[in-house]
């Protein structure tokens, strides 16, 4: 089935009315729309299959990558401010899927880790979130994926130019 257009549905209005975005051309629409899509279905999948929301996976195999880091990591790496990933991390500690420790160098800091029931489960999701992956790009070819990535990966070294910031 293909994916649903983007395009309007209704008479356009006169170009009097002043500018409108091109939603076909438009990558901050389009990468929003995208991600959107992706993490509202990977939401309903996972919490129904694995018992996990899409942000708590994106906490969950950050922590598999990178075990003991800290909330501001996670916060810096997955582009979230640090009340939602405070409210993740408190929900997934108190279903004993990650522990949170104090850094005994530093009491204001804490290492965060999965637990063995943390690693658990996302050694199941993990499968099933490669497997969308696989999915989602099917309709690329091996050097197309690896172009897509490229780009993808530019695109990010460079929300600095929007943000203000040195988001990478």
């Amino acid at each position: 089935m293909p994916a649903p257009s983007t395009r309007p549905r209704h008479k356009p209005a006169p170009a009097e009315a002043g500018p409108t975005l091109d939603l076909e051309r438009y990558v901050p629409a389009f990468v929003t729309f995208i991600a959107n899509k992706l993490s509202n279905s990977a939401t309903a999948f996972y919490q129904r299959e694995f018992g996990v929301n899409v942000t708590e996976w994106r906490v969950m195999s950050l922590l598999a990558i990178e075990p003991g880091i800290p909330a501001s990591r996670i916060c810096h790496v997955i582009g979230f401010d640090k009340g939602p990933v405070s409210r993740t991390l408190a929900g997934l500690e108190k279903r004993g899927l990650i522990s949170i420790r104090t850094d005994p160098n530093d009491g204001r800091t804490h290492s965060i880790s999965l637990t063995a029931r943390g690693r658990a489960t996302h050694d199941k999701v993990i499968a099933a979130a490669l497997e969308r992956e696989r999915r989602l790009l099917s309709c690329l070819n091996k050097d197309e994926r690896e172009v897509l990535i490229g780009l993808l990966r530019r695109l990010h070294e460079n929300l600095g130019a929007v943000t203000g910031g040195t988001e990478t």
